[in-house]
């Protein structure tokens, strides 16, 4: 079974912000990084209790890009799963922290 995501406009923002980096590299990387976190999120679709819980109120998640070094941070609802950060490795965790009460 798979669930309805919801990616709010920060992480969309964080999307956009790492595949024009991407971009910038190479030409044709930045899609390339967009696939990556698309099919990580569809992994998470079907089976959202697979990866790691980092809080539990809400139950916040985290599933990992395979390519490249990007962590995507979830909430676990029962209707949904909404994506509110797509993080680089290399930032700190205040960065998706504050967000969590926001979502």
């Amino acid at each position: 079974m798979t669930h309805r995501i919801i990616v709010r406009k920060e992480a969309e923002e964080d999307l956009l912000e790492g595949a024009l980096w991407y971009e910038g590299l190479e030409d044709g990387l930045g899609k390339d990084f967009l696939a990556e976190v698309r099919a990580a999120i569809e992994r998470t679709s079907e089976n959202p209790l697979l990866y790691p819980s980092l809080r539990s109120n809400p139950d916040v998640r985290r599933v990992l890009t395979r390519r490249f070094k990007y962590r995507i941070f979830y909430i676990l609802r029962t209707d949904a799963i909404v994506i509110f950060a797509v993080l680089h490795a290399a930032r700190h965790d205040r960065r998706w922290i504050g967000r969590v009460d926001e979502a």
